[in-house]
């Protein structure tokens, strides 16, 4: 496991490079945002960005979506995996949304997990993002890096997780999501880590390191 003074190195060297990490789907308000997140679920961030472009023009609200329908949600996304089941969680959340919460997203884990499609991953996104929440969502990238360097070994995501927020410094906490994220997808590859370019390289304990 990553040594106390090294998970501060790993952080500070991340932070230099990107003081203020941006999350890479499109969205206009908190609810496009919570949409989005549910449909980027085994979808790649291009292609959600591509479909709710044109859905987010006609569908900004709960109230448009209902309008629109479940066929017409099923329109605009089915270039995106599961789209079918996708489009009915849209619809019955976005009538969820009006029912209990007056049309606004909940500023409350607890309450944004009994929304269809929603878990604990998209719930922390939403949390992060929308409301400056310093919650930590562990997906795939974020899974690998943390074995893989030893930053917060786990074998599943809810361990990671709690560990993450504990070895993470308050101070990296709210964009350690993102900085752990854009690393994962962009040079810490499943496949092939790009080693030789990584600008944390020097923290991290991964014993099969790559060269160019």
């Amino acid at each position: 496991m990553m040594k106390k003074d090294a998970v501060e190195n790993f952080y500070h060297r991340l932070a230099e490079a990107d003081p203020e990490p941006k999350g890479e789907l499109d969205y206009r308000n908190v609810y496009t945002l919570l949409v989005a997140v549910v449909l980027s679920a085994q979808a790649t961030d291009i292609g959600v960005n591509k479909a709710t472009g044109p859905l987010f023009k006609i569908a900004d609200t709960p109230e448009k979506m209902i309008a629109l329908g479940e066929a017409g949600v099923r329109d605009h996304i089915k270039t995106i995996g599961l789209y079918r089941n996708k489009a009915k969680n849209v619809i019955r959340l976005s009538e969820m949304l009006i029912a209990e919460y007056g049309g606004e997203v909940p500023r409350d884990r607890d309450a944004l997990v009994t929304l269809p499609g929603v878990g604990r991953k998209t719930a922390n996104v939403v949390l992060n993002i929308a409301f400056g929440e310093p919650t930590i969502a562990v997906d795939t990238h974020i899974f690998r890096i943390s074995n893989r360097t030893g930053l917060a070994p786990g074998k599943n995501v809810d361990v990671v997780e709690r560990k993450l927020e504990k070895r993470t410094p308050e101070k990296w906490k709210l964009h350690a999501h993102h900085w752990l994220i854009l690393h994962g997808r962009y040079v810490c590859k499943a496949r092939k880590p790009e080693c030789w370019r990584c600008i944390v390289s020097e923290f991290c304990g991964f014993k099969a390191k790559t060269e160019a």
